[in-house]
């Protein structure tokens, strides 16, 4: 039997006109920029389709990535295909949990703006940095992160051999010569407003626990998979803890796919703009089958199913 999980994209996949032909094609995703227009008090049409430079500045993009993921989401709805599980790569994790019942659309729509203006306040920019490693092992990112003085740990296990550390500029930047003596292919700067999912984002997640706090949370009707744990959640009791503490911690991306491989998922469907979780899946496991929603015209791909 075909056991299919969706996927959803994080901050860094966003780009100007995204989802356009899903709001110009389906009623139901032009009423998933409605809402987010009186959720947010922005013109999120405007914000997305036309070149916007705020597009980029993480409390703008984080809403925005979501609004476009959920109005995808709408369309594909209508193939009433409905997945063993979802989980997203960090912001996406919010499109999970709209989509596995755990929160409402609105919100999800008013958790991620506010998500992004926390992750932004709580370092000053050009303190902090990312940057992916390629080619090391997990163990050996961890050690050499382990013994570099100051904040430097990892933020992301993506796929085998790429990982990416996130901290101080000056440890990122020990850490490197240290990765690249130790072995390390490549060691890429990423273009990043703050160094996500560090240590350096507690405040962030204090400050978001208190509106996890005001919203209301439901038991799952289709289980997730925690980025921070990488294991199924089917009960609510945990949720808060795991999204307060998520902004502050590893994505165990590639332990994520690896466990629901292991529970029998044999289809990922990525949807949302480009093609990097297709991509670590591949990585993960050559023989899955992956599909990305992207277009309208990709939801052809989904007939099959």
């Amino acid at each position: 039997m075909n056991q299919i999980a969706f996927l959803f994209p994080g901050q860094g996949a966003q780009y100007a006109s995204m989802g356009k032909d899903f709001y110009d094609t389906y009623k139901e995703s032009r009423e998933v920029f409605e809402l987010a227009r009186d959720v947010l008090s922005l013109d999120m049409t405007k914000l997305i389709f036309e070149e916007d430079e705020r597009l980029h500045i993480t409390e703008y993009t984080q809403a925005a990535m979501v609004i476009t993921m959920a109005a995808m989401l709408m369309a594909i709805k209508e193939k009433n295909i409905t997945p063993a599980v979802c989980a997203g790569l960090s912001l996406g994790e919010y499109v999970a949990l709209y989509q596995s019942g755990v929160l409402s659309l609105k919100d999800v729509i008013y958790l991620v703006r506010k998500r992004g203006i926390y992750m932004q306040e709580a370092v000053p920019v050009s303190v902090g940095t990312m940057a992916a490693v390629l080619g090391l092992s997990n163990e050996k990112v961890e050690e050499i992160c382990a013994n570099t003085e100051g904040i430097v740990t990892v933020a992301n296990y993506n796929c085998p051999g790429q990982v990416v550390i996130s901290g101080e500029k000056s440890s990122v930047e020990a850490a490197k010569i240290s990765l690249l003596a130790a072995g390390a292919k490549r060691v890429l700067p990423l273009n990043v407003s703050g160094p996500f999912h560090s240590p350096m984002l507690l405040t962030a997640g204090e400050k978001l626990r208190m509106e996890l706090e005001k919203v209301t949370i439901n038991d799952p009707v289709i289980p997730y998979v925690a980025n921070t744990t990488a294991e199924y959640v089917t009960k609510k009791d945990s949720i808060v803890d795991l999204l307060a503490t998520q902004v502050s911690s590893s994505v165990r991306w590639q332990q994520s796919v690896e466990m629901m491989i292991a529970n029998g998922i044999t289809t990922f469907v990525e949807i949302g703009p480009g093609k990097t979780l297709s991509s670590f899946v591949k990585k993960i496991d050559r023989t899955m089958q992956v599909i990305n929603i992207e277009k309208v015209e990709d939801l052809d791909k989904l007939n099959a199913l």
